[in-house]
């Protein structure tokens, strides 16, 4: 899916407002292992992912990182509580794929948001769409055992469970690495 289709798909908006808000994003291709965001610095950029994988991290008080989220083809990648509130984000982002993105600035953003009310209700549609999406996780580990919270990956974004590492899964799913490989050869 382009980035013109993803925007369509969210919110309808007029052809010319479309070509403008389209216009504001630079494509950026970028290598596997590249850091989008250090902990400690603000989140300065949205980026649509056209082609690619990254994941959302932070480490633990025993120095191991902990994946939160995994951004995939046709889906945005943002540090949302940085990005929004220009404050330094608590996560890394970081490549796992050679990736294809388009970026645009928080700047930009909300001059767009300032002049289409379209616009800014595709950014509302967004957020509520991410605030689901963390509830959905929220709760998936709150109330699910771990063959269940395995299960919901599957069901939501299968292509996950075959492209980012083992650890990165399990770490996403609050399990160890023995307890999502015994999982996997259950199912």
């Amino acid at each position: 899916m382009k980035l013109e289709k993803f925007i369509q798909s969210v919110v309808d908006m007029p052809q010319s407002v479309l070509q403008e808000m389209c216009g504001y994003f630079k494509k950026v291709n970028l290598p596997k292992g590249t850091q989008i965001l250090e902990q400690g610095q603000t989140c300065k950029k949205l980026y649509f992912i056209e082609k690619g994988l990254a994941r959302s991290y932070y480490y633990n008080e025993k120095g191991k990182d902990v994946t939160v989220w995994f951004f995939s083809d046709n889906n945005l990648m943002v540090s949302v509580e940085s990005f929004f509130q220009q404050k330094p984000s608590l996560y890394q982002m970081e490549l796992l794929e050679n990736s294809i993105t388009y970026e645009i600035s928080y700047d930009n953003l909300q001059k767009l948001f300032d002049r289409y009310h379209c616009v800014e209700r595709f950014g509302r549609r967004v957020s509520i769409d991410l605030l689901t999406d963390l509830v959905d996780k929220l709760n998936a580990i709150q109330f699910q055992t771990a063959k269940e919270r395995y299960a919901f990956l599957i069901d939501k974004y299968p292509d996950i469970a075959y492209r980012a590492p083992l650890g990165h899964i399990a770490s996403y799913l609050g399990i160890t690495q023995e307890t999502l490989s015994r999982i996997r050869s259950e199912i």
